[in-house]
């Protein structure tokens, strides 16, 4: 799915796919959705959810009917961090964040920058060829 949100453009097929969560028992069943959890090149995330119509997805096509529907909706850092803590295992939500602490203390703050595609690409490549996350490599280098 591809959406324009102020100005720019969320596509599922571009994107990574960082985190997945399902409920119900299937596209037959009108309460079922699936959120998809995504990071795109510009270390953007967003969720893309899709639901039958009896969920927070459904569509309107009629006077009292509905339909299954599906939306995107962009999310900050810390919005994307706290979907993927309650709905991800936390091997996948490390590799993505970063380590956490065992007793919950470590300070920690956000950073947001701006870097090219091809300097992002190589930092993301040294990360997992060293086996630890952005995070994790950034902090060993200072």
């Amino acid at each position: 799915m591809k959406k324009i949100i102020n100005g720019k453009l969320y596509d599922t097929e571009t994107a990574k796919e960082i985190g997945l969560r399902a409920h119900g028992e299937g596209p037959r069943d009108f309460h079922y959705f699936v959120e998809r959890l995504y990071r795109k090149r510009t270390g953007e995330y967003f969720l893309h959810g899709e639901g039958g119509p009896m969920t927070q997805y459904a569509r309107t096509i009629g006077q009292n009917q509905w339909s299954g529907g599906e939306k995107i909706m962009p999310l900050d850092y810390q919005a994307a961090r706290e979907w993927a803590e309650k709905h991800m295992d936390a091997d996948d939500y490390m590799e993505e964040f970063g380590p956490v602490s065992e007793d919950g203390n470590g300070e920690r703050t956000v950073l947001t920058i701006s870097l090219d595609v091809a300097t992002a690409e190589r930092i993301r490549r040294a990360a997992k060829e060293g086996g630890v996350s952005v995070s994790a490599l950034i902090a060993s280098k200072f």
